[in-house]
């Protein structure tokens, strides 16, 4: 596995989040904000999202590099 951050678009990021239990609560604009029970994640509707938000949101989910890329 690799540890490198791959260039993803958010509805990427949208589909892995949701694969470890986050929801999809709304949308507005550019933004997708999804739920884990009291956490959220506001994931940028953009291609690719930029790789230091990508970081912050996996610091934020608790999910690592690693398990993102194999999930996508």
């Amino acid at each position: 596995m690799t540890k490198r951050l791959l260039p993803v678009s958010g509805m990427d990021m949208e589909r892995v989040f949701s694969k470890v239990g986050f929801v999809f609560i709304r949308q507005k604009g550019s933004h997708i904000v999804l739920s884990r029970g009291e956490e959220i994640l506001i994931v940028p509707h953009h291609s690719p999202v930029e790789k230091g938000t990508e970081r912050d949101l996996f610091k934020e989910s608790g999910l690592i590099i690693e398990e993102f890329n194999r999930l996508l």
